[in-house]
């Protein structure tokens, strides 16, 4: 993992002629806006990798980089700083995603257990669970089709990751070009169908997870409408 998107850095450099103030509440020019969007971004990217820092001494620090004013640190005490801390924010996300695996799986499992007793749930052998919203009486897709669905994904505890319905425009993909889970639940559904699926991390994104939104070994929820098969 990066310490630091360097052309992100590299970037505001160019873009700033010098600090944003604190407490900002207008952009009057272009130049702001470059300025402030990408301060944005880098503070964005910091926070993801955890990367602690303070405010006012960055904000010096990139000053005087920018306006090649005496530095406090020399060029070498800078990658020793650096390099030593990379090492140790590496160090920091490995025990953090350690711990994350551990508590996504027990929290996804006993999510599941409870979840297959409850009324209308049907759990599949692979342990992909599903409860019916609507019926369709449609035809069933292939493996081989391609279909048009809408979808809304949430986490267990209801956080919305994704939504075709809230963006307005159906999804087209392949049976077997989505997670696992997905794959096995098209293939059983009709058009017309309207399920919630419950997919363990296994049949969804495994031990990566997928960006920030998705952690590892995540369980999680879908609700499908199958509109078509194309």
């Amino acid at each position: 993992m990066k310490f630091i998107c360097l052309g992100l850095i590299l970037l505001s450099m160019i873009a700033c002629s010098k600090p944003t103030k604190k407490n900002m509440t207008t952009l009057e020019t272009k130049k702001d806006s470059i300025s402030y969007s990408i301060g944005m971004e880098i503070g964005e990217n910091f926070q993801t990798q955890s990367v602690e820092v303070n405010p006012d001494v960055f904000a010096q620090g990139f000053d005087d980089a920018y306006t090649e004013s005496t530095p406090l640190l020399k060029d070498s005490e800078v990658r020793i700083v650096t390099q030593n801390y990379r090492q140790e924010l590496r160090s920091k996300q490995n025990e953090l995603r350690k711990q994350q695996l551990e508590e996504n799986k027990v929290g996804g499992e006993n999510f599941l257990a409870e979840n297959s007793t409850k009324e209308g749930v049907i759990v599949l052998p692979s342990g992909l669970q599903y409860k019916v919203l609507n019926n369709g009486d449609g035809s069933t897709p292939k493996a081989t089709d391609k279909v048009k669905v809408h979808y809304t994904g949430k986490l267990i505890d209801g956080t919305v990751f994704d939504s075709s319905v809230e963006s307005g425009k159906p999804y087209d993909t392949g049976v077997t070009q989505v997670i696992k889970g997905w794959t096995e639940a098209l293939q059983l559904m009709q058009v017309g169908d309207k399920w919630e699926l419950y997919i363990p991390s296994n049949l969804a994104y495994g031990a990566r997870g997928k960006g920030p939104k998705i952690g590892p070994n995540t369980t999680l929820i879908f609700e499908v409408e199958l509109l078509g098969i194309e």
